[in-house]
């Protein structure tokens, strides 16, 4: 006596959902990891190029001081921004 229900009955189960919940699709993780990668490589570049374009104001160009402090937080303040992005590429799969 066979118990288990046909496959064509199993597979239609499976993809049954119910009709209250609308389908919404997802993005897979190696999607977010590609469209991340392309988000950070663009943030690196508009970063130096705003970067090396405050760093030739007369203002910083005359001042070592200053232009010492500009470059080490011109050099790690990339990070903030690209903490988001790089949070939403590594979430797993829904």
């Amino acid at each position: 006596m066979n118990l288990r229900a046909p496959y064509s009955a199993v597979r239609s189960a499976r993809k049954a959902r119910p009709l209250n919940k609308p389908h919404i699709p997802t993005m897979t993780i190696r999607t977010r990891k590609f469209i991340g990668t392309i988000a950070l490589l663009l943030l690196v570049v508009v970063w130096s190029l705003m970067g090396m374009t405050v760093a030739q104001t007369p203002w910083l160009a005359n001042s070592g001081l200053l232009q010492a402090i500009f470059y080490v937080v011109a050099g790690l303040g990339w990070v903030l921004p690209a903490m988001p992005i790089i949070s939403w590429m590594a979430r797993p799969d829904a």
